[in-house]
């Protein structure tokens, strides 16, 4: 008897270990492009899929609008546009992840755009919405609406535990196409970039709401800011209308600039390689990138290349890995946009293939998952030798202006028609 129960609890050892070992990798997709802000994931996938695509969890309606998905809790959450009362609204829909049985769902303003979601073809016309992301944070949500109202909503009910009228409260006139930024959480904050006079950088308490600080001029884009450690210092950076801003994320104390052209709208998000950061806008502004210095205490940035009116990231922002850049470079080239791969360091093309249109590219276990405007997925090597596609499937209808979410085992994807969860994580 005493064997019998030494090698029963030895058998549930092991078998808890082995669960352990086949959940190490999986991880929750709290923020836009991912809890670290740069498209990659540490998740085990499958890097051969089946000839029929990839195994559908669920699918759900996601009425018009560009927002992604985040995963946390066990919920995913997106943004949508939805007639309530006779007019149309913004609103925070909670899912649950393995059945897309909507959980509840918070108003967080009026939809009102300047236009910007019909790209000219018949069967997307119209369709415009939210184009912001929600946050997650242990038990808590964070949405940023299109006319800047910032939310924290309570994850298990949706019930607001507070909400700020940036605009109203600090000042400031609403761009083109209104905000599409997502709220970015880094410790106990949540940054926000505004067009207040004085106070464009803005950090909320994530608690309360109580403004931990705001500073400077450099008026919000539709680009998201990031975080991010760049030779040992952790630093926020806007992309501002002014160029890149980085700053010291407890106290909003500059830490570089790098100045770039502004022209109409910049909707990408700078993209941190090792001490280069790689910035991008449409309308003939073109790429740059600067390397970033430090001097005891002082930083610089200092510009390595630029391109004028080339590899553009309209709003789709690239990733980084081993010294490249992929990611959906073009502009208006709807249906037919590139994915790139470029060189960080120079800014030249290594190679490029067609057929894309805006989407979305994350990274997982050496190969990048593609959405293309069209609702397909593509798993393509991250090879910077040559294009190299593995696999791909039409996994949603509709536009897709989006970017992938990968947690837990599965991919999330959304167009303005409707939101999907399929099986990806490996054996």
């Amino acid at each position: 008897m005493i064997f019998d129960s030494k090698f029963r609890f030895t058998g549930l050892l092991a078998a808890g270990i082995l669960v352990q070992a086949s959940l190490v990798n999986a991880a929750d997709w709290t923020q836009y492009r991912g809890s670290n802000h740069d498209a990659v994931s540490s998740e085990k996938i499958l890097t051969q899929w089946p000839a029929d695509g990839l195994k559908t969890v669920w699918k759900t309606p996601t009425p018009t609008g560009f927002s992604s998905f985040t995963v946390g809790q066990g919920k995913a959450f997106t943004l949508v546009r939805r007639n309530i009362d006779g007019a149309d609204q913004e609103v925070c829909v909670a899912l649950d992840a393995d059945s897309g049985k909507e959980l509840w769902a918070a108003t967080v303003g009026a939809a009102k755009y300047d236009g910007g979601g019909d790209d000219g073809t018949k069967e997307n016309r119209g369709g415009d919405g939210p184009r912001s992301t929600p946050s997650v944070d242990g038990d808590r949500v964070y949405v940023l609406s299109a006319q800047q109202g910032l939310f924290c909503f309570d994850i298990a009910s949706g019930k607001t535990i507070w909400s700020k009228d940036i605009q109203k409260e600090y000042g400031g006139k609403m761009i083109q196409w209104q905000s599409a930024a997502s709220p970015l959480i880094e410790g106990d904050l949540v940054f926000v970039n505004s067009t207040a006079p004085g106070k464009c950088l803005m950090a909320f308490n994530k608690k309360d709401g109580a403004l931990a600080w705001a500073a400077e001029d450099d008026k919000m884009t539709h680009a998201n800011p990031i975080a991010a450690t760049i030779l040992g210092t952790r630093q926020v950076i806007f992309f501002s209308q002014s160029g890149l801003v980085s700053v010291e994320p407890a106290t909003g104390k500059v830490l570089w600039r790098y100045k770039f052209p502004y022209n109409v709208s910049t909707a990408a998000s700078p993209v941190v390689g090792g001490d280069i950061v790689y910035c991008s806008a449409g309308y003939g502004v073109g790429a740059g990138a600067a390397k970033i210095t430090k001097s005891g205490d002082a930083f610089t940035a200092t510009e390595i290349w630029r391109k004028p009116n080339k590899i553009i990231s309209h709003w789709s922002t690239p990733l980084y890995s081993n010294g490249y850049l992929y990611g959906l470079i073009s502009f208006k080239e709807f249906g037919k946009g590139a994915l790139k791969c470029i060189d960080i360091a120079t800014g030249n093309e290594v190679w490029s293939k067609e057929g894309f249109g805006p989407g979305g590219v994350i990274l997982a276990e050496g190969h990048l998952i593609v959405l293309n405007d069209q609702g397909e997925l593509v798993l393509v090597k991250a090879d910077s030798a040559a294009y190299s596609e593995v696999a791909r499937f039409k996994a949603v209808t509709g536009k897709c202006w989006s970017t992938p979410a990968l947690s837990n085992g599965r991919i999330y994807t959304r167009s303005t028609a409707e939101g999907g969860c399929f099986e990806v994580g490996a054996k």
